[in-house]
């Protein structure tokens, strides 16, 4: 997985401000989501003052919520953070794929970066793996993501 990932890069996002929310359903996962996302966004100069932290239920009310945050108007960029382990049933496939649109959907509804820090794994394990203290952390990932399209979109805007 890792060996993929490109380097961390600078960004001058400018003067954002962010709204990260994260699913409180698997919480060990998504609580270390959320940590590797606010230290990465901490590393880039994004100070807590600049992040508003939400919690929700679970992955499916992502979109909702990461709508009602668009439409307040206040933030630039949005981190969204879950986690989905299959089970059983094809309960799994439906939050994936329903959560994964909204998201999709909000984004280009709103014209605003939204970073997709949703977990889809077969196992604990997996997810584990993927929400570690370490390079492979997503939360992490999916910050350094909206850090890298707000100064994509800083650029395009000519605000340089």
């Amino acid at each position: 997985m890792g060996q993929f990932r490109p380097n961390e890069g600078d960004f001058d996002a400018g003067a954002v401000r962010i709204a990260l929310i994260a699913a409180r359903w698997n919480a060990k996962i998504t609580d270390a989501l959320l940590d590797g996302a606010i230290k990465a966004l901490a590393r880039h100069g994004i100070t807590d003052k600049a992040v508003d932290v939400f919690r929700v239920p679970g992955a499916f009310e992502l979109p909702i919520a990461s709508q009602h945050a668009a439409r307040t108007e206040r933030y630039n960029g949005i981190i969204a953070l879950g986690c989905v382990i299959r089970g059983d049933t094809p309960h799994f496939d439906y939050v994936c794929s329903e959560t994964t649109r909204g998201i999709g959907q909000v984004s280009l509804k709103h014209n605003m970066p939204i970073a997709f820090g949703l977990l889809t794994t077969d196992n604990l394990d997996q997810a584990l793996a993927r929400a570690g203290d370490n390079a492979e952390n997503k939360g992490e990932e999916s910050a350094l993501s909206i850090l890298e399209m707000l100064t994509v979109f800083n650029q395009m805007d000519g605000s340089w």
